[in-house]
């Protein structure tokens, strides 16, 4: 049962380093699973409003990408996004090939940070301004873990339903599908 703190749920009985771990690999499997179907699609379709929250599959990639590095900056020092903002945040890559390379590059980024996460790392709190809602927050750091992994969930799963929907074919989304070895 969760123990009750000043911020909410204690979210280090949520997830361990291993789970941190896990989902790193699952980012990155289910990465270039996704670049990889959007590269049997022209740039034209990468790039056509479909509808979803940020338009296209191209803007929606580069928010999910500028996500990644706000929180990683917040985690582990890593530099922060090119884009200041969420508004901005789909138009920080604009070429395919860059974001497709930036996209790699960050998600060993995130492996080689999960590789060091222990206990330790996901306990205590986390305070920043957020852009967001504009105010500064203060909230666990294993609640921010996790939800910088949801965060990702939930975008690549509108990118699936894109792709999908534009006729690509995208890997199988189930984490028990995702392979035993490799990055």
């Amino acid at each position: 049962m969760a123990v009750a703190t000043p911020t909410g749920v204690d979210a280090t009985a949520m997830i361990t380093p291993s789970y941190v771990r896990q989902m790193a690999r699952y980012n990155a499997w289910q990465n270039r699973s996704l670049y990889g179907a959007a590269d049997a699609l022209s740039d034209a379709m990468r790039r056509q409003d479909m509808g979803a929250f940020f338009g296209s599959i191209h803007n929606t990639l580069n928010h999910l990408l500028w996500g990644d590095q706000i929180w990683m900056s917040r985690f582990a020092d890593t530099a922060h996004p090119l884009a200041k903002n969420i508004a901005d945040s789909t138009g920080q890559y604009p070429g395919w090939d860059d974001l497709k390379h930036k996209r790699a590059a960050f998600d060993a980024i995130i492996q080689t940070w999960a590789e060091t996460v222990d206990d330790r790392a996901l306990s205590g709190d986390l305070t920043w301004f957020s852009g967001a809602i504009q105010r500064p927050v203060t909230k666990s750091v294993a609640l921010c873990v996790t939800h910088m992994f949801n965060h990702q969930t939930h975008h690549r799963g509108q990118v699936h339903a894109l792709l999908t929907r534009s006729g690509a074919k995208p890997d199988d989304t189930d984490l028990f599908a995702m392979p035993d070895s490799g990055r």
